[in-house]
């Protein structure tokens, strides 16, 4: 399987990389699955009887703000301080180029030098205002947010709109999000298919990388691809089957397969 996975990797002309979270555990991240895992990477929440989707809300925003920022406050400054493993820019020696469509929104393909990243749901270091007074999406390069670890909420003052002076929230799209702001997202999205669109006759690998069943956003863009010409590596230590078109599935790790893959095409 891997050198079949090799060969299709040494052979292409562009490579789709889908990545969801299982791609950062690597870099020591959670991946939160299910509440077991949530609670090992963040303790204080299962003292408090809090679960991941519970803390994903965007009600907290309006009905306890200082909640809601202890649980992205301490998210953001974890992504800030992260460094991305290794596997990351192995992935950028396949291809002539190649583009990213990831769940995640911790930046860390950014970080690791990627031009082009299409984050369907957002990102964490990217801010809008709660209610929204506008479509206006700012960085959050700046903004410092305090998080008492016992209590896992924030202290001191907490971010706020640069248009209406009222509060503002990560440019995130939570569980029943009604008021995410989607444009910067959808714009990398639009530039994404308009690539795909134009690479016509080239050949495209799809590389999936630590995306489960649970969310499948990231394996229906992988297989969407793929199906449209493509092949698809499939990676993913739990879910690694592949059941549709021309594809292969690899039970391992990001950085364990990565490894090895470009081991093979060295």
């Amino acid at each position: 399987m891997l050198d079949r996975a090799a060969e299709l990797l040494a052979r292409a002309d562009a490579v789709l990389i889908c990545a969801g979270a299982g791609m950062g555990v690597d870099s020591g991240l959670p991946d939160f699955r299910g509440d077991r895992g949530f609670w090992q990477a963040y303790p204080p929440y299962e003292r408090l009887g809090l679960s991941f989707v519970e803390l994903a809300d965007p009600a907290h925003f309006a009905d306890d703000p200082a909640l809601a920022w202890g649980f992205y406050g301490h998210r953001l400054h974890l992504y800030r301080d992260t460094v991305p493993h290794p596997g990351f820019a192995l992935l950028r020696t396949w291809g002539t180029e190649q583009r990213v469509f990831t769940s995640n929104v911790d930046g860390q393909f950014q970080v690791a030098g990627f031009p082009h990243v299409a984050e369907v749901h957002g990102s964490i270091h990217h801010l809008q205002c709660v209610q929204p007074c506008t479509d206006d999406i700012w960085a959050a390069d700046d903004l410092v947010v305090t998080v008492d670890p016992t209590t896992m909420r924030a202290t001191g003052p907490l971010p706020s709109c640069r248009n209406c002076g009222g509060l503002a929230r990560p440019n995130i799209l939570m569980f029943g999000d009604h008021d995410w702001v989607g444009t910067r997202s959808q714009a990398s999205l639009d530039e994404l298919t308009a690539w795909r669109r134009g690479l016509r006759d080239r050949s495209l690998v799809v590389v999936e990388i630590g995306a489960g069943n649970a969310v499948p956003t990231v394996r229906r863009q992988a297989e969407l691809a793929s199906a449209a010409g493509g092949a698809l590596v499939r990676i993913n230590p739990r879910e690694p089957d592949v059941r549709h078109g021309r594809g292969i599935g690899l039970a391992m790790g990001a950085l364990e397969a990565l490894t090895e893959l470009a081991r093979r095409t060295a």
